[in-house]
C-alpha cells in the first residue's frame, strides 16, 4: 500500500481577508467573558492563553515590565496562526493601551475560529456557546510562544 505524499499543505482560512472577526471594542458580543474578564482579568488571561496551548502562568509576567511580554506574545501567535493582518508594533500597542479589550479580542478569535472549524469537521449542528476552546487542542504546539 503506497501513501501519496500532499502536494498543498492546509491554509488557514483567514477571515475576512486577514482580519480580525471582531473589532477590540466589541465586548458586547461576548458579555459572559467580558463580565469574567472585568472581575478577574488575571484569570482569565491564563484562560486564553491556556486554550492556545501555552503556559496558562506566562499572563503573569505581563506585571514586570512596561510592555506586557504574554499579551505581545498571545495576539503574535493569534495573529501568525490566522493569518491575520497587524504588525508587533500594533501588538505593542495593544497590549499597553488596551490591554483587557485586547484579551477579550483574542478570546473571541479562538472561539469564532474553534467554532468554525467544528462546524466544518462535523456535519452535526452544534451551537458556538458550547464548542468554546475545544477544536483548538489539534493545533497545540504550534503556537509561537
Amino acid at each position: 500500500m503506497s501513501r501519496r505524499p500532499i502536494q498543498t499543505q492546509p491554509q488557514s482560512r483567514g477571515h475576512e481577508g486577514g482580519q480580525w472577526s471582531t473589532g477590540l471594542c466589541e465586548c458586547y458580543k461576548d458579555l459572559g467573558d467580558c463580565c469574567f474578564a472585568l472581575c478577574c482579568l488575571p484569570v482569565f488571561t491564563c484562560k486564553v492563553t491556556s486554550a492556545v496551548g501555552a503556559c496558562p502562568c506566562l499572563p503573569l509576567l505581563d506585571c514586570i515590565g512596561c510592555v506586557p511580554p504574554a499579551s505581545l506574545a498571545m495576539r503574535a501567535s493569534v495573529r501568525e496562526r490566522y493569518g491575520i493582518k497587524g504588525s508587533v508594533w500594533s501588538d505593542c500597542l495593544y497590549g499597553c493601551c488596551c490591554y483587557p479589550l485586547s484579551w477579550l479580542q483574542i478570546s473571541r478569535e479562538l472561539k469564532r475560529r474553534a467554532a468554525a472549524a467544528a462546524q466544518a469537521s462535523s456535519s452535526s449542528s452544534s451551537s458556538s456557546s458550547s464548542v468554546r476552546y475545544s477544536a483548538l487542542t489539534s493545533l497545540q504546539g504550534a503556537h509561537l510562544v
